[in-house]
C-alpha cells in the first residue's frame, strides 16, 4: 500500500518564472507565468496545466495518494484539482494538500525541506512507510517514477546521467553532482563541484550522475533531518538535497542510486515554456 504515496512540491513562489522574460509565447502564456504556480501553466493542448502530465505519468507508474505541496496564497491547484482536503480525484490519484506558509520576517517559504516537512506533518499517517518526492516543475517519466514506486525498496533517488539531457550544457551543470558508494548507494551531493571533482567521478563511474529532485525515502528516517536541516548560507532556504545527504550520513546503506539516461522537461522560467510546449505534443498524443 505505501509504495503508492507521492508527494509533489509546488509550493514555491516560482521568482524565476515570475522574473523572467521570453519570445515566441502567447499573451495567455505571459500572464499565467507572473500570477499562478508554474506548475499550473497551461503549457499542454487546450491549455491544460503542466501538472495534468506529472499526475498523468504518476498514476500510470502506479502511484495511488498524492499530497501536493501548495502556497498560503496561491489557490490555482486547489481550484483545479477541489478545494477539499481529502478526497480529491483526479487520473486514479487521490489528491490531498499541504500548505506550506510563508514564515513571519520572510517574503518567501523556507525551501524544499521545509515544504517536505509540512507535508509528511500533514499526513502522519504514512509513518512507518516510503513514498517519493519530486517536483511539480519537473516532469519525470513512468518509467523513473515505477521504479521508485517498488514496493521492495528502501530509501532510493534517480541517478541522471548528465550527459543524456538535451539542455544546454552549462545548464545541466548547475546541478547537483552525485558520487555513488562502491555498493551503489548515495555517499554524497555534491553542489558546484570543482572541474576536478567531476572529472574525478567521471573516471571512477564512467559518468557524471546528478539529482533532478526526486525520491523515495522513509518517513521515520527523513523526518528528524527536515527538523534540523540549516538554512543554506546563501539562499537561507532549508533545502531537500542537504537533507537527503544528512540522512545518507546517519544510513549509508540507504539511498540506492537508480541509473537512468534521459531527458525531464524543467518548467523553471518562461524560456522553457516553448520547449515544454513541443514535447508534451509530441509525448502526449492520449492527452490532447
Amino acid at each position: 500500500m505505501n509504495a503508492g504515496r507521492l508527494v509533489i512540491l509546488a509550493g514555491g513562489i516560482s521568482s524565476r518564472m515570475k522574473s523572467s522574460a521570453a519570445e515566441g509565447i502567447d499573451d495567455r502564456l505571459q500572464k499565467e507565468a507572473s500570477v499562478i504556480s508554474k506548475a499550473m501553466i497551461g503549457v499542454g493542448a487546450n491549455a491544460r496545466p503542466f501538472l495534468d502530465y506529472l499526475l498523468y505519468n504518476a498514476g500510470q507508474a502506479g502511484y495511488r495518494y498524492v499530497v501536493i505541496v501548495v502556497g498560503e496564497k496561491d489557490n490555482s491547484i486547489r481550484d483545479h484539482y477541489g478545494m477539499l482536503e481529502r478526497g480529491n480525484t483526479y487520473a486514479g490519484l487521490t489528491i490531498s494538500y499541504a500548505v506550506q506558509p510563508v514564515p513571519a520576517g520572510r517574503t518567501k517559504p523556507s525551501g524544499t525541506a521545509d515544504a517536505l516537512l509540512h507535508a509528511l506533518r500533514s499526513r502522519a499517517d504514512w509513518q512507518g512507510g516510503y513514498f517519493t518526492i519530486c517536483n511539480g516543475d519537473n516532469l519525470y517519466s513512468i518509467d523513473s517514477l515505477r521504479r521508485l514506486c517498488d514496493p521492495a525498496l528502501r530509501s532510493a533517488m534517480i541517478d541522471y546521467d548528465r550527459n543524456a539531457f538535451r539542455f544546454e550544457h552549462s545548464r545541466a551543470e548547475q546541478f547537483a553532482v552525485i558520487r555513488r558508494s562502491a555498493e551503489g548507494f548515495l555517499a554524497d551531493l555534491i553542489e558546484k563541484p570543482s572541474a576536478e571533482t567531476v572529472a574525478e567521478i567521471e573516471r571512477c563511474d564512467g559518468r557524471v550522475g546528478v539529482s533532478m529532485n526526486v525520491f523515495r525515502l522513509s518517513y521515520d528516517k527523513i523526518l528528524p533531518e527536515l527538523e534540523r536541516v540549516p538554512l543554506h548560507p546563501q539562499r537561507q532556504e532549508k533545502e531537500l538535497p542537504i537533507a537527503v545527504k544528512m540522512m545518507a550520513e546517519r544510513f549509508p546503506d540507504e539511498v540506492l542510486l537508480i541509473p537512468v539516461s534521459e531527458h525531464v522537461p524543467d518548467l523553471t522560467s518562461r524560456n522553457d515554456i516553448a520547449a515544454v510546449q513541443k514535447y508534451l505534443a509530441k509525448n502526449f498524443p492520449e492527452l490532447l
